[in-house]
């Protein structure tokens, strides 16, 4: 059985709406609850009392049939989340299919698709760390997203390229349920913006309108692309984060907060740094890319965690060291899956610039 909302495969489902016919996880059915229009019937399938009527219900739907009506229509750009994504992504999921119902009606105009968006969003500061209310204002036409410090201001404090933006949920990281991370790149530096908004709904709009903005300047860009090709290149969940020790020719081991984007591994002395202190550039197994376990012999382990890493690259090595071996096996194990992917043109571009810079 395949979880309705989030795609999750469920051999033994804990739980059923029998106003919907679909069986659910138990962090869906939660959702379900909250939602007056079909929460009253969310039981479970071992604690409740079924009705003969309800089973039939449930035996006449179904997953696969619901899906065919809830979701016919759902964007290709649409986020669909997993059961590995927050809160919030799948609560506005399952309101924009039940609640809403988004996705039902043929030719229906979302809200994502018009090309602009003008609203306030609340901000981290770059240097105190305090949210603050923004305008940001987000254009298909420009292929920008802008933010005002005051709503009338006439110059942007900023302009962002939508090429070059990533866009993921961090809650946790934020310490908001609706916590919102801009990425993107700035004199070849990696940029980072925090943000958030009391709504879940007007978050998840406006992630959703960053990714269908993308995707039709994208098809701009490459008219005889199909959906499948370009659907990596939108918004995307970073591989992994967390904390190592990182060293360099002349310093000891620090604590770092590493973020790895695809082929981009950025190490930040905070979390919520504005910008990396430094980046490294993960290329193809055959360009001269290895990743290892352990430290060069010789290496001076000054840190209080001794699980090394070495990331070779044709200018130089970064010698790293997790805190535990489950930590250092599932870095090196990301690592390594993205040094074996083949690089694209963009890629080798990238590769350049990087080259150039550091």
């Amino acid at each position: 059985v395949i979880d309705k909302d989030t795609h999750k495969s469920v051999c033994d489902p804990s739980w059923g709406s029998c106003s919907l016919g679909v069986f659910i996880c138990v962090q869906c059915s939660g959702i379900h609850r909250n939602i007056p229009e079909i929460g009253m019937k969310v039981k479970s399938l071992s604690l409740s009392r079924w009705e003969d009527q309800e089973v039939e219900f449930m035996t006449e739907n179904g997953n696969k049939l619901m899906k065919h009506k809830y979701e016919a229509t759902v964007p290709v750009y649409y986020y669909r989340p997993t059961h590995k994504d927050c809160q919030v992504l799948r609560e506005q999921w399952i309101r924009a299919k039940y609640e809403r119902k988004e996705f039902t009606e043929e030719m229906r105009k979302w809200t994502y698709e018009e090309g602009t968006r003008d609203g306030m969003l609340m901000k981290r500061g770059r240097d105190n760390g305090q949210f603050l209310s923004r305008r940001f204002v987000l254009s298909e036409n420009e292929g920008t997203l802008k933010y005002y410090i005051k709503f009338d201001a006439k110059e942007p404090k900023a302009v962002i390229k939508v090429d070059s933006i990533n866009a993921a949920f961090q809650p946790e990281k934020i310490g908001n349920p609706n916590g919102l991370q801009i990425t993107y790149l700035k004199d070849y530096s990696t940029r980072n913006i925090f943000l958030y908004h009391e709504s879940g709904k007007e978050i998840v709009d406006w992630f959703n309108s960053i990714r269908a903005v993308q995707l039709n300047r994208l098809k701009v860009a490459f008219p005889v692309a199909s959906d499948t090709e370009l659907m990596p290149k939108l918004t995307r969940n970073f591989l992994k984060e967390g904390y190592m020790e990182k060293t360099g020719p002349r310093v000891s081991f620090k604590k770092r907060w590493f973020t790895l984007d695809h082929r981009r591994l950025m190490y930040f002395k905070d979390p919520l740094d504005a910008f990396a202190k430094g980046e490294a550039f993960l290329g193809h197994r055959d360009q001269g890319y290895s990743a290892q376990p352990g430290l060069p012999a010789g290496t001076h382990c000054n840190g209080a965690w001794q699980h090394g890493i070495t990331i070779v690259t044709p200018e130089r090595s970064f010698l790293f060291t997790c805190e535990t071996e489950t930590e250092q096996k599932d870095w090196l194990k990301h690592f390594n899956d993205v040094i074996n992917i083949q690089m694209s043109p963009q890629e080798y571009s990238m590769e350049a610039q990087f080259r150039r810079k550091y």
